[in-house]
């Protein structure tokens, strides 16, 4: 009878698990797409004003220090303390982060920062879901639904649930898997991905018409470009890091660092081709699939001017930028290594993302999902290899790697 017991409390946890997946599906659904819909319209006014806007980067830094400092409490730790939380170490996040990371990343993008969005939809779904885990009495809820409420965010955001689940469950310790939360966070997905969807976020994905023969020649390319693309990310990752602590080292005021770095990035936009490096970067993914004018320097740029933004203080994420350095690099390398343009932009946009973030599922099928599935060979094939020359390096400092037990 005990182990009929045991059995029943199981399933009915699991179940549980699942309902609450719903409900968190639904309610970061819908706040990434309210981020999502309003950070478009803020690009847009941007574009609009480039020249009006760009040079009020440093007082829009200032203003977004100040505010943190006065009524952020600890939620300026950001995706640091989702990973505290995750390993125990803090058991709080505090729901003022959403709110405050939502309007900072829009102040960022306003004013012309080099930043991302993907960092703000997996806080708002880490902060959602442990919220509801505070009312619930199942072990191990609490990193459970966290790492559902991730996965849920980022599948809200860009609407690619496949390479969301896997993301939450690789970030934590690269090279493990936390399986302990995939039926939750498969439902909180996808869930959260349709809300999305339905309340008007679009998704970007592209029709490619190229492919390859997979053949000795076509799949040494892919190994070499897997390389590349590995050591690029890496580099970012670490670039990013040691960038943030050289800054927070040499100008300990975070108001004077935001307003210094934030004076010399708001020229470099405007003297670098007039704000084309600023906000997300999806300006850049475009030309890369459309036949627009990519130089082969783009990808450098967005690469130092991304680290510049988020080491200085502003707020938003890496993802998107990633995708964009990836893209650019992809498609600089096209004539040299011999592969249709689309195709080596589309594994760069997978594999850089990868090895900056030190997963790799996770690339696979967000190549996958946004190019479409008969590629993945390909995606596999490269962001595998990205992750071995990634020099085990992260965007996120607070991520764990596995003992090396070889």
């Amino acid at each position: 009878m005990s182990s009929l017991k045991n059995i029943y409390n199981t399933y009915k946890d699991v179940f549980i698990l699942g309902f609450i997946a719903v409900i968190i599906g639904v309610l970061v659904g819908a706040t990434d797409a309210l981020f999502g819909k309003v950070l478009l319209e803020v690009t847009e006014i941007r574009n609009n004003y480039v020249f009006i806007l760009t040079p009020l980067l440093p007082l829009a830094g200032v203003l977004i220090i100040f505010a943190y400092s006065k009524i952020g409490k600890n939620s300026i730790k950001g995706m640091s303390l989702l990973f505290s939380v995750g390993f125990e170490e803090e058991d709080t996040i505090p729901k003022r982060l959403v709110p405050m990371v939502m309007c900072s990343t829009w102040i960022t993008h306003l004013f012309g920062g080099s930043a991302g969005r993907e960092g703000v939809a997996v806080q708002i779904g880490g902060t959602i879901a442990h919220t509801l885990s505070k009312k619930i009495n199942i072990k191990n809820s609490g990193k459970i639904l966290l790492i559902t409420g991730m996965g849920a965010g980022f599948a809200g955001l860009f609407q690619t649930p496949m390479a969301a689940i896997f993301f939450a469950m690789e970030i934590f310790t690269a090279g493990a898997m936390g399986y302990i939360a995939l039926f939750p966070c498969i439902i909180a997905s996808f869930t959260a991905s349709y809300t999305a969807h339905l309340l008007g976020l679009e998704k970007f994905s592209v029709n490619m018409a190229d492919s390859l023969d997979l053949n000795v020649y076509s799949i040494a390319k892919l190994l070499l470009l897997g390389i590349i693309f590995g050591i690029a990310g890496g580099l970012f990752a670490y670039t990013l890091n040691h960038s943030k602590q050289f800054f927070s080292k040499h100008i300990k005021n975070p108001l004077l660092r935001i307003f210094i770095l934030g004076c010399a990035l708001s020229i470099l936009f405007l003297l670098l081709y007039q704000g084309r490096y600023s906000g997300l970067g999806t300006n850049l993914i475009t030309f890369s699939f459309s036949n627009g004018q990519i130089y082969k320097y783009d990808w450098l740029l967005k690469f130092l001017l991304t680290i510049l933004t988020l080491s200085a203080g502003f707020q938003g994420g890496e993802v998107t930028p990633l995708f964009a350095i990836g893209s650019c690099l992809g498609a600089a390398l096209s004539g040299i290594i011999g592969l249709p343009i689309e195709i080596t932009a589309a594994l760069g946009y997978a594999a850089v993302f990868g090895s900056a973030t030190n997963t790799i599922l996770a690339p696979v099928f967000i190549g996958a999902e946004v190019f479409g599935y008969n590629y993945l060979p390909y995606f596999f094939i490269v962001s595998a290899v990205a992750y071995v020359f990634n020099g085990n390096k992260s965007i996120y400092s607070g991520q764990r790697t596995l003992n090396n037990l070889l």
